[in-house]
Order: structure tokens, then C-alpha cells, then sequence
């Protein structure tokens, strides 16, 4: 015969254990839809998934920017100035992007190295750039002026 204190206990249990597997749950799904930000050194340095998504950013190269006539296919090279990373893109590029200027793009990897972007953001104005962007650069400048 079970008494009351035993149900209590055993309610408490389950209790417990259903916020526990709740938490879990949470915990998980928080983990899977983080963006973490990598430079195109990290990428090139194989320190960037494989497998998720993630942000990649920096300037787009000069003479880089390509897209058949017609096409909405575009894809150009993205550098910290220490290192490059090709990015493919089909789409509508922001009106504000161009070569010169900082961008990040939210993406994956494909097999053959290549960053296949899903989205493409551009800074909005002359003063701005993304801050990860900008503290990318601002390291890689610094690593060169020091190297030197």
C-alpha cells in the first residue's frame, strides 16, 4: 500500500524531473540556434563548422564582385586583409553593398571551401560598420603592425 507521503514524494519526482527534461530541451534548442561570428582568417584556418550556420565578415575585395547578366547568382571575395574567403550568393544584394565596404554574411560552408550566404547585410552608412567587422580588422591591423 503506497501512503501519502510516498505519492507526495513521487509527484515531487516527476516534478522534478519534467522541468529538468524542459530545461534540457531549452538548453538545446538555444545551442542550436546561436550565430557565432568568424573572420575569413578563422574560416581559412579551419576554426569555422562545417556543418551549422554561422556569420563571416569582413571587407568585400576590390575587382572581386561578380553576376552574370540576368543571373542572380553573385559571388565575390570577402577579406580581413590577412586572408580571403570566396562567397556565393543567389539573391537580392542590399542596395548599400559594394566593393570596398564591410559586410557580414550568414551562411554555411560547401565542400569546396566556398561560403554559400543566405543572407548579406551592408552597412547603412559611411561612418558605420558592423562592430565584429570592425574589431576583426582592427586586430588584424594590429597583428601587422606588430609583425612588422
Amino acid at each position: 500500500m503506497v501512503t501519502a507521503r510516498q505519492r507526495r514524494m513521487l509527484l515531487v519526482g516527476l516534478m522534478v524531473i519534467g522541468v529538468g527534461t524542459a530545461a534540457a530541451f531549452a538548453l538545446n534548442a538555444f545551442q542550436e540556434n546561436l550565430l557565432y561570428f568568424y573572420s575569413p582568417s578563422d574560416v581559412s584556418a579551419g576554426k569555422a563548422p562545417a556543418d551549422r550556420t554561422f556569420r563571416v565578415g569582413g571587407m568585400v575585395t576590390e575587382g572581386s564582385f561578380q553576376r552574370p547578366a540576368g543571373s542572380m547568382e553573385a559571388t565575390f571575395i570577402l577579406t580581413d586583409f590577412a586572408h580571403n574567403v570566396k562567397v556565393r550568393y543567389s539573391g537580392v544584394l542590399p542596395d548599400l553593398f559594394r566593393e570596398g565596404q564591410g559586410i557580414v554574411a550568414r551562411g554555411k560552408l560547401a565542400p569546396g571551401g566556398d561560403f554559400v550566404a543566405e543572407e548579406v547585410l551592408a552597412k547603412h552608412d559611411e561612418n558605420y560598420m558592423p562592430p565584429d567587422v570592425a574589431d576583426t580588422l582592427k586586430k588584424q591591423h594590429q597583428k601587422e603592425a606588430g609583425g612588422q
